[in-house]
């Protein structure tokens, strides 16, 4: 005999159950992923705020990674300028005492020495291209290979960079020049050491004339190591604002980041209870299927 009174009631509990079932399965794919949709058109009203913070925040990373870049340019730069002041303050403090006691020996050695450590940081590369070339990267942007070259070497062919400076964007609207020169940070102590090989070879004892020099060439080393001094603040100014503009970079990122997370993934811990509560439902709504499954009206008649 048909069960024609159960049959509807049959119907509604396997709706019900289909219902249940589809729940369940998006419940768990929430669990394995961590995420409320699998797309963007599954996050209804929020799909647009998401999409702009996706490609806000991917904008942020790209301009993060160049900021972190040019910090490390210019902290390489900082070492170099540092190194050629230290060394020149150095030679400065022992040309002075030679000057003072007429005693010079070791003197000849400490000129070509700290001549060499300047021409070493202003030929210095990154990723081998030269730092301080502007863009004459083809070439080492300082050719005077000794003290005793500089003798008859002007500046103009010693040095061979330009005025062409790095620029980088490194937040909305902001561009950073950066770049430093050869000739901004040596040309004022070339001038220095061009009258040091000019005076000649200096022995144990300096004649009057080689003092009379020396006491020039203090002078051009205090003016070439203020020089000095105004480009390496500038670069320190410079990555001041770099460092800055890379932190609240990176404090955007959190923010935009926080906002993709709050619209995208799942609460795992509400997934776990829903999870348990709709396999609940479902095994019920297979209980009752089943319970109604089994009445018919042959008991009944």
């Amino acid at each position: 005999m048909s069960r024609v009174a159960t049959i509807p009631l049959q119907r509604t509990m396997a709706s019900a159950i289909s219902s249940a079932q589809e729940k369940l399965a998006i419940t768990q794919k929430q669990l394995s992923t961590g995420k409320k949709a699998n797309d963007f058109a599954s996050l209804g009203t929020e799909a647009v705020r998401n999409l702009s913070a996706h490609s806000l925040l991917e904008q942020q990373k790209a301009q993060s990674a160049v900021s972190k870049r040019v910090g490390t340019t210019m902290s390489l730069y900082q070492g170099h300028i540092e190194g050629i002041q230290t060394s020149t303050t150095s030679l400065r403090q022992q040309i002075l005492t030679a000057i003072g006691t007429g005693q010079s020996a070791g003197l000849q050695q400490a000129m070509e020495s700290s001549f060499s450590q300047m021409r070493a940081s202003l030929n210095a590369a990154e990723g081998g291209s030269p730092l301080f070339a502007g863009s004459q990267t083809s070439q080492s942007p300082f050719s005077v290979s000794t003290l005793a070259d500089a003798a008859t070497t002007p500046a103009d062919q010693a040095f061979h960079d330009d005025n062409v400076l790095a620029t980088a964007r490194v937040a909305d609207g902001v561009d950073v020049t950066y770049g430093v020169s050869a000739s901004s940070i040596g040309k004022g102590l070339y001038e220095a050491f061009r009258t040091m090989g000019q005076i000649g070879q200096i022995g144990e004892t300096l004649t009057d004339a080689q003092k009379t020099a020396l006491q020039n060439v203090v002078g051009q080393l205090d003016g070439g190591i203020k020089q000095l001094g105004a480009v390496n603040a500038d670069n320190g100014r410079k990555q001041n604002q770099v460092e800055d503009l890379t932190s609240r970079g990176e404090s955007r990122s959190l923010l935009l980041q926080q906002v993709i997370q709050d619209n995208e993934d799942a609460d795992l811990g509400q997934v776990a209870i829903d999870l348990s509560t709709q396999k609940t439902v479902l095994e019920a709504s297979y209980s009752v299927f089943s319970q109604l499954s089994s009445l018919s009206l042959v008991k009944y008649l």
